[in-house]
């Protein structure tokens, strides 16, 4: 039987979490490049391979992701999209997996999770902070 519920839930966003942009060390999910995960089953008939006299297929699940880049002009989107279609095919009960890169909103650092901002130095906080002492100026 098809895995389904939260058990393919939990997989699919496992599988995302293994995605990783390769110029930054950090997951697409963690990164905030996930807009929307969509699961929804699928009949037999699209389960089916179509060939004559082959028995309707188990119906499966069609998984489909709307995500984007942390630029538009990315030079690895076709190869993270292609990554995350063939990492979701491969888990058990789905049978179809489609990505769609869209660009709006724009992403911004602040899709990122705490993690990702940790790990990349984006949590630190360079302001200079105002000082306990009072500021002396000359003149005044």
């Amino acid at each position: 039987m098809a895995e389904s519920g939260p058990n393919l839930e939990e997989a699919v966003w496992a599988e995302l979490r293994s995605v990783f942009d390769p110029e930054i060390p950090v997951n697409i999910v963690d990164l905030g490049l996930i807009y929307g995960c969509a699961i929804a089953p699928l009949s037999p008939q699209h389960a089916n391979s179509g060939r004559a006299g082959d028995p309707v297929a188990e119906s499966g699940h069609r998984v489909a992701i709307k995500m984007t880049l942390t630029a538009p002009g990315c030079a690895m989107a076709d190869m993270i999209k292609a990554e995350v279609e063939r990492k979701l095919s491969r888990l058990p009960g789905v049978k179809d997996a489609v990505v769609e890169v869209v660009f709006d909103p724009p992403w911004d650092k602040g899709r990122m999770s705490e993690a990702a901002k940790l790990q990349l130095g984006f949590d630190l906080d360079l302001t200079p902070s105002p000082s306990a002492l009072p500021i002396w100026k000359p003149g005044k």
